[in-house]
């Protein structure tokens, strides 16, 4: 299982950033697909989460209405557009495909372990 993001970087309150992961390496298209992130010091969190058709999907409370989850089984990628970002938005992002049983912080553990994610700062 190989999952990479990238799209992170630096941008002031109100702007966007699109992060995208490349998965490979499992049937991409058999599982629901995750972001999550985790600030300095702060707990791991699940910002959203989609079904592996593309047709269910959830997102922290947080985020709605401000970051979109959407995924390509034929490019086998999936994407977060976050918009009208808020500093409290600054994190490490990470992509996961989901078993269902791991528990976000263990996710996130794992993820900055390996050294995945990718930065997200949100500063005036």
């Amino acid at each position: 299982v190989q999952l990479v993001e990238s799209g992170g970087g630096e941008v002031p309150p109100g702007g966007s950033l699109r992060l995208s992961c490349a998965a490979s390496g499992f049937d991409f298209s058999s599982y629901t697909m995750g972001w999550y992130r985790r600030a300095p010091g702060l707990s791991c969190e699940r910002v959203a989460r989609i079904g592996s058709r593309g047709t269910a999907y959830d997102y922290t409370d947080s985020v709605k209405g401000r970051f979109t989850i959407s995924r390509d089984n034929a490019k086998n990628t999936v994407t977060l557009q976050m918009d009208r970002l808020q500093p409290e938005d600054t994190a490490t992002y990470f992509c996961n495909a989901e078993d269902g049983i791991t528990a976000p912080q263990a996710v996130c553990s794992y993820k900055e372990y390996v050294g995945q994610g990718t930065q997200v700062i949100v500063s005036s």
